[in-house]
């Protein structure tokens, strides 16, 4: 097999590793980048599934040291890109690449992060990544159970069948868009927290995460206020999620993503910044 063939056959596979290692499609894609021109000149690897997976991981883990430095100049929250239709068929569907968990990745160290994504995710054997990340397997089951524990400590479990969830998605936004304090309050958890992220360019409700049905409900409702009657609303799902994609003139304006615990909304990851919806579509 080429070198063009071989990298072809397994970049769904490095997308969606290096997507969960960056959260972030653009840093994702020049990793890739960078990834190819490492591999190009070699033809003659005997296993290029894993030579290409070694050098994108360690592609990835340096691009996320140069992203942890950026974040500390980020205005207000970040939040993941969120992927929506095509894109999101190119990363792993499921929990482990939902919005909650990728915020709690968001917490680790790049080589905790990097060796969860491996394992948990992918399967990866201890003495594979250690091989991939030039460490111990002593070293990776270290990194591999202090991520664990981190993640498993702050995940949310909650199974909620398609339908449930269609059904809450729809009554918070009738609520949210129509004003209705009461009818949101009603599908709100007590303890629901939202996350906004506007990146300095986009509408954003708070620098920091707020807490609590009542400031959540209010501040939505407050913000439906200042939001055209003409605005396009579609319920679509991202990375696994019940979301609400909001356009305006066919234009993305943000991409509302739901937790949902049960019959009420646990968390919403609102993201209105415009650098993370160019790939977003009606």
């Amino acid at each position: 097999m080429g070198g063009t063939d071989a990298f072809v056959e397994h970049r769904e596979l490095l997308f969606s590793i290096v997507y969960g290692m960056l959260g972030t499609v653009a840093d994702t894609e020049d990793v890739l980048q960078e990834t190819w021109l490492s591999w190009a000149p070699r033809n003659d690897v005997d296993n290029p599934r894993a030579y290409l997976v070694r050098i994108a991981v360690n592609h990835a883990l340096r691009r996320r040291e140069r992203q942890r430095a950026g974040r500390e100049t980020y205005p207000g929250q970040w939040l993941p890109e969120p992927l929506v239709g095509d894109a999101a068929d190119e990363v792993v569907r499921g929990e482990e690449f939902s919005m909650a968990v990728l915020v709690v990745l968001e917490t680790l160290t790049p080589a905790e992060r990097a060796v969860f994504v491996l394992h948990e995710v992918f399967g990866y054997a201890h003495p594979e990544i250690a091989d991939i990340l030039g460490r111990s397997p002593a070293a990776v089951r270290q990194l591999a159970h202090r991520a664990r524990e981190h993640v498993e400590a702050r995940r949310p479990r909650y199974a909620v069948d398609p339908r449930t969830r269609r059904q809450v998605t729809e009554r918070f936004m009738a609520a949210a868009l129509g004003g209705d304090l009461e009818g949101l309050l009603r599908v709100l958890a007590p303890d629901v927290t939202l996350w906004t992220d506007g990146g300095g360019k986009g509408p954003a409700t708070s620098l920091e995460p707020v807490h609590g049905d009542d400031r959540v409900a209010r501040l939505l409702i407050a913000v439906a206020e200042g939001v055209a009657e003409t605005m396009d609303v579609r319920f679509r799902r991202v990375h696994g999620d019940p979301a609400v994609l909001l356009f305006a003139d066919d234009a993305p304006f943000a991409v509302l993503v739901l937790e949902v615990r049960g019959d009420r909304v646990g968390g919403v990851y609102s993201i209105t910044n415009p650098d993370k919806l160019t790939r977003v579509r009606p």
